[in-house]
């Protein structure tokens, strides 16, 4: 089942918002739009001001985000604001046992009165999709989305479409009640730039919480602080920050360690993803150029989640492994 943001536009998602050049943004500039969107969820969102910054640099990273935790904690919320915080097409797909894949992707319908089929699209043809609680569904329903997030593209009965750009999917992930939900195919955890956890807030902002939405919920007043076209030229400016060879190959020592310590280590694809997150980590800071402290900063919540650790003790996971690479793989 699926439902769509108020502001959702009515004309065919499917026939704009394909790849053009764009003028980036100075990098003051999209910094400057990163805080904005940070500072307006942070209205609604309390006390998870890291958490949003990671979403809000995975997006200008073209990538998608894995939110695991367990229910009530604000997953969904976090979501739903960073998408009113820009003008774009949301839509929210409610992941359960029975939904297809069809229901994800969209399908084609045949007309009656042009006795021809019509595609119709999935919710998947938006800027943000919100997969709710995505483990819930079986991973056949789940692969519908690997195409989707990996090629910004959607193939059905052989012919294929493009999304909306930018594409970003915020999916939720129950971490409770094991036997009602399905893991997810490693190959699509992979495609996640990263996997973020929120935790329950502390005495002061979970009482902050409660002033603001005992009453009308601060989600209903909140208003867009920049559009798709400054999404896009910001995306364009990450893509251009310098990562200097040593940076790189920072980055590939990192990943090679996690290979030669854990039983499947992080993939080039998971190499990629990291230095992207950093070079939107640099946008952040001001800068046209990545630094090491930007790669460290980034690889706990862009590498763990790639690694299988193989290991008896329950304790050497992929964050362990993770966090053993930044202690004793040298800056050179």
């Amino acid at each position: 089942m699926t439902d769509a943001n108020t502001r959702d536009r009515p004309h065919d998602p499917i026939q704009e918002d394909r790849p053009t050049a764009v003028e980036p943004l100075p990098t003051e500039e999209a910094a400057d739009l990163c805080r904005a969107v940070t500072d307006n969820v942070a209205g609604v969102i309390v006390g998870h001001d890291e958490a949003v910054e990671h979403v809000v640099t995975a997006i200008l990273a073209r990538g998608h985000v894995l939110l695991d935790d367990v229910p009530g904690v604000g997953k969904t919320m976090l979501a739903r604001s960073l998408a009113r915080s820009i003008d774009c097409r949301f839509r929210r797909v409610q992941f359960t046992p029975d939904l297809l894949p069809s229901d994800v992707t969209g399908v084609n319908v045949f007309n009656q009165k042009t006795r021809e089929f019509e595609f119709q699209p999935g919710p998947v043809f938006a800027n943000v999709v919100l997969g709710d609680e995505i483990n819930r569904a079986p991973p056949k329903t789940q692969s519908a989305l690997l195409e989707a997030m990996e090629e910004a593209q959607v193939t059905v009965d052989g012919e294929t479409r493009a999304l909306p750009r930018p594409f970003t999917v915020i999916a939720t992930q129950n971490a409770v009640e094991p036997d009602r939900t399905y893991e997810l195919p490693f190959a699509e955890v992979d495609r996640f730039v990263k996997k973020l956890r929120l935790g329950y807030p502390d005495p002061d902002e979970e009482s902050e919480m409660l002033a603001r939405t005992v009453g009308h919920h601060p989600i209903e007043d909140l208003e867009p602080v920049t559009d798709l076209e400054s999404v896009r030229r910001a995306r364009e400016t990450a893509t251009r920050v310098r990562v200097e060879a040593p940076v790189r190959e920072y980055a590939t020592r990192l990943a090679g360690y996690t290979r030669d310590h854990a039983r499947l280590g992080v993939s080039p694809r998971g190499t990629i993803s990291l230095l992207r997150a950093a070079q939107a980590r640099a946008v952040l800071s001001g800068r046209d150029y990545v630094i090491p402290d930007d790669v460290q900063y980034e690889a706990p919540v862009v590498l763990p989640h790639r690694i299988r650790a193989g290991s008896d003790d329950p304790e050497v996971d992929g964050t362990a492994i993770v966090e053993r690479a930044l202690e004793r793989v040298a800056v050179e």
